[in-house]
């Protein structure tokens, strides 16, 4: 077998691996998408929704770690901390649930925060394109910059209609990326392998 081949096959795994964790990416920009949709097309609904569901979420999770911590005899385990981290969750859950209204600043946070997660994985991807010598790394870093700046407005802007923008612009903006960055990945896999034999 070839040189090149032998070194090619575990660079075109690496390759689906990063096609497989871009493709994730641009997924989760979906979702930013959809949500930002549905914050214009219903705002106050969107709001009591998301209060609901993360309370929801906590509680079911908070029961889970305390039915967990006496089945598992967590009792006897001095480093189990099931029981408070469970009781934690459910007064989280049940806080939600009552001041619902105020809960969409805690989500609007949670989703500037994870939108400027984002944008920082896509500077990581662009400096990695830059350094192999791909140029589509400056357009891959213009999107994450937008998406970063998109990030933090939606983190201390308070109106619902216009995070709902936002996170549609910003989704927008990251699928854009993700695709364009998945186009490249098998010149990056060709550029690699001839370096390396």
């Amino acid at each position: 077998m070839p040189k090149a081949e032998i070194i090619k096959r575990p660079i075109e795994q690496i390759g689906g691996d990063i096609k497989k964790s871009a493709w994730s990416a641009a997924i989760e920009s979906l979702a930013i998408l959809i949500l930002g949709i549905l914050f214009i097309a219903w705002p106050d609904t969107m709001v009591r929704v998301v209060s609901y569901v993360v309370g929801t979420i906590f509680i079911v999770k908070g029961s889970f770690q305390v039915i967990t911590y006496f089945m598992e005899k967590g009792q006897n385990d001095f480093f189990n901390n099931n029981l408070l981290f469970g009781v934690i969750s459910i007064l989280i859950g049940i806080t939600a649930l009552v001041i619902g209204e105020d809960i969409a600043n805690v989500f609007r946070i949670i989703v500037g925060i994870w939108m400027i997660y984002e944008s920082l994985i896509r500077v990581n991807t662009a400096i990695k394109l830059s350094s192999a010598g791909i140029s589509i790394w400056k357009y891959v870093m213009l999107l994450a910059l937008v998406v970063m700046v998109l990030g933090i407005f939606v983190t201390f802007n308070d109106v619902t209609t216009v995070i709902g923008w936002m996170m549609i612009i910003a989704g927008l903006v990251g699928i854009l990326g993700d695709i364009m960055f998945i186009q490249q990945i098998n010149s990056l896999v060709e550029k690699i392998t001839q370096k390396l034999s």
